[in-house]
């Protein structure tokens, strides 16, 4: 496959998006002229994008359930959405795919009626017109549903009210006794314990682990604002009997005692069942060279992966720490030209992992370099910098920083790969 092709299928999945974007049907009130309300507009919003962060008991500071929560916010909502801060999705809507799984990010139309409603006054509307209320899922409730098996870490962990950051891998045995094929996992710290727990990364250790075990190895990422991951349908993770899962942790302190059972949440392929591919997840363009002066807001950093066999990406999540601006993955082809798949703006709080629909990911032939560029910014325009007097470089700690992506794909051989390809081409001219 030419990187031209590739290309081409690229443009047209932009034009496709940028169609939808004009053909969008304008807000209700331009249509009918009708008065934007709470209860017919504007709630419906919030349940679908908001209210999952937004209720008490969960992350957000305040409650947007009913009108009478909601009201006193309108102002400070209006330019949350204006300025795409809230909903946290921070996927550069102009630059490369923009098909993606579970999107609560809003819609330019949605934005416009948020904004005319606040505009003008934020009136409720008529209390028939008010959406059932959502029933959502709990902080210390699986993203992946209920899972098959669970796993926690040996003992639980207690994180002193003042401590320096600790760092270090705990092992516990997975307790299975047949092998499995992993369709979806999750790492999630103890109902109490999410504030002290910066990351937990998840992985299996097996006696025969290589130098390139980490392609097969790794589970799950646990980081503020992280979902879990649900697999495409025929695709999964193995894990034989008498593993271990390990448990790669680092604890913050927040200045009162936490006790902490972070555990990995597995649900499994039926028995017998032996999904088509493996998935592969890997941290890829990694660079620990990293030279951000004091002060400065918009320093550049590279890094670089090569694939060795065609593959088929599934999701892209940016990592970077503090001082993390934007992040974007580009793809040079083995023939040197190049695609942008991506661009993120960053923001500490929401490590989110952007999982690409199943008919979206990039389609990369063997030998394209995943391109990994990353800015960070050291100045005191960054509300998440401690103090842009300090020299910053890499490290573990949150005020050092990183710079890598989480990529997620299959690996094709060349009769799939192909059969993949003419299938986009041929969706990419039923759309034109």
């Amino acid at each position: 496959m030419s990187s031209t092709r590739f290309r081409r299928l690229g443009f047209a999945a932009v034009l496709i998006a940028a169609a939808s974007v004009v053909a969008a049907p304008t807000p209700a009130a331009a249509q009918d002229d009708h008065e934007v309300t709470f209860t017919r507009d504007v709630a419906p919003i919030l349940q679908r994008s908001c209210q999952a962060c937004h209720r008490t008991g969960s992350i957000a500071p305040m409650s947007l359930l009913t009108y009478e929560e909601t009201r006193p916010w309108a102002r400070s909502i209006r330019e949350k959405v204006v300025t795409r801060t809230m909903p946290p999705w921070y996927i550069d809507k102009n630059i490369g795919v923009q098909d993606f799984k579970e999107d609560k990010s809003l819609s330019d139309t949605e934005i416009e009626t948020i904004a005319q409603w606040v505009d003008n006054g934020a009136p409720r509307g008529n209390p028939a017109d008010m959406p059932p209320p959502v029933e959502f899922q709990q902080m210390n409730e699986w993203h992946i549903g209920t899972p098959d098996w669970i796993v926690e870490i040996p003992e639980p962990f207690v994180v002193a009210a003042e401590a320096p950051d600790w760092w270090g891998n705990l092992e516990s045995d997975s307790g299975l006794t047949e092998d499995r094929w992993v369709k979806a996992v999750e790492t999630k710290p103890s109902a109490e314990s999410f504030p002290v727990v910066h990351h937990a990364v998840t992985g299996v250790v097996n006696d025969e682990t290589d130098a390139d075990s980490f392609l097969g190895s790794f589970l799950n990422e646990y980081a503020l604002g992280k979902n879990g991951d649900i697999f495409p349908d025929g695709h999964g993770r193995l894990i034989k009997a008498g593993s271990k899962i390990r448990f790669n942790m680092h604890y913050h302190s927040i200045g009162r005692e936490i006790v902490d059972r972070t555990a990995v949440g597995l649900t499994f392929y039926p028995r017998g069942v032996e999904p088509q591919r493996q998935l592969i997840s890997a941290h890829v363009g990694d660079n620990e060279d990293l030279d951000i002066p004091a002060g400065a807001s918009n320093v550049r950093h590279d890094g670089y992966f090569r694939l060795k066999e065609n593959a088929h990406l599934t999701g892209f999540q940016p990592h970077l720490h503090n001082l993390g601006k934007r992040q974007c993955l580009e793809a040079i082809f083995p023939d040197n030209t190049t695609e942008m798949l991506n661009c993120a703006d960053w923001d500490f709080g929401w490590h989110i992992v952007y999982n690409y629909a199943d008919d979206a990911g990039p389609l990369l032939p063997r030998g394209t370099t995943l391109h990994v560029i990353s800015w960070h910014d050291n100045s005191e325009g960054n509300r998440w910098n401690d103090d842009p007097r300090n020299w910053a470089g890499f490290g573990q700690r949150s005020s050092d920083d990183m710079s890598f992506s989480w990529v997620s794909w299959y690996e094709l051989n060349d009769e799939d790969f192909q059969a993949e390809l003419e299938a986009r081409e041929a969706a990419a001219d039923n759309d034109n």
